[in-house]
């Protein structure tokens, strides 16, 4: 039998079986069916999520009004600590490149200082998208969820956001927990809303500059706000509970699903770049060791570089279609 290797049509270029096709190591080539797997299932929850933006289009919270806030700065700061965090992981991208380049030229002291730096950039990105989280679900102004599910926001008489502490007025009463059967159920004092609705309501008849907003959009896309005769009639007929912040049944912002493709989707990726921070440590101490010096190559560096870089691209897609579309 001639065992000789099939020609590929390139004189020289033949594959005889060896452990590197396309000059790529069997690891190498595992860490992109793997990368690839991971995109497509990225892929599908992205798409899931533009399908379900656009048939709810007229409910879909404005990401310029949710993701305002910036840690110990307490003015409205649309987008801004977004953009940070994007920054912070795009740079550690940057410095993984760094990473696998010198270990490629066999620069033991650079590979771990470039690591350390990527390391640092995913603990930053990781924390701060915790503190996203916990932000997103305190929430920050309040609103009401009427009978039908829409979400009424409060306003003044120029459109600018108000928080319900602001005008709703405190009274000496029992709070009522809202049974399971009413749409929401609370496991503790703590878990209920800091007003209730008579209060809210007691609140819209003593302030006359305070408004109430719908999250229907109008034929301009804008957000439907509503007289003073309409906001009181809407929030005594149809006001059903008070939400404040966000989770997997309300959300003060607007559409339920929103907070849970958020939750999902971020969350997600989260635990991927919390994967590759601990993968990148591992990796970072057996360069100290010494281990991938004895071995003459710093492949295990590429590899965990790949992934990393995945995990970047990845977010790159998350913020467009989260924060920018």
């Amino acid at each position: 039998m001639d065992t000789t290797a099939v020609s590929t049509g390139t004189e020289g270029k033949t594959w005889g079986g060896g452990n590197k096709p396309m000059h790529a190591s069997y690891g190498k080539l595992m860490m992109w069916f793997f990368i690839v797997s991971d995109a497509l299932t990225f892929s599908g929850f992205l798409a899931a999520y533009g399908f379900s933006r656009f048939k709810f289009i007229d409910s879909w919270p404005i990401a310029d009004e949710v993701f305002t806030h910036i840690p110990f700065y307490h003015e409205p700061a649309p987008m801004i600590y977004v953009a940070f965090m994007t920054f912070v992981l795009i740079m550690s991208s940057v410095t993984m490149v760094m990473a696998v380049d010198a270990g490629h030229e066999m620069k033991k002291n650079k590979v771990i200082w470039y690591m350390f730096l990527t390391i640092i950039g995913g603990l930053i990105f990781v924390g701060s998208q915790a503190w996203e989280w916990a932000t997103f679900i305190k929430g920050d102004f309040g609103a009401v969820q009427t009978n039908g599910g829409n979400i009424l926001q409060f306003v003044d008489t120029d459109g600018k956001r108000l928080a319900i502490a602001d005008f709703a007025i405190a009274q000496e009463q029992e709070r009522v927990r809202q049974s399971e059967r009413e749409g929401v159920w609370y496991e503790s004092e703590s878990a209920l809303p800091s007003f209730t609705m008579d209060e809210v309501i007691a609140g819209l008849e003593a302030n006359p500059d305070v408004l109430v907003r719908t999250q229907m959009l109008t034929e301009d896309g804008e957000k439907t706000v509503l007289s003073r005769e309409e906001s009181l009639k809407q929030i005594r007929d149809n006001g059903k509970v008070v939400v404040e912040g966000a989770n997997l049944r309300v959300n003060e912002y607007g559409s339920p699903l929103f907070a849970d493709f958020f939750f999902f989707i971020t969350g997600f990726h989260g635990f991927h770049v919390f994967s590759g921070v601990v993968i990148n440590c591992i990796i970072f101490f057996n360069v100290i060791l010494g281990t991938y010096e004895r071995r003459k190559s710093y492949e295990m560096v590429e590899k965990v570089g790949l992934y990393w870089h995945f995990v970047d691209l990845v977010w790159v897609f998350v913020f467009t279609f989260f924060y920018l579309v």
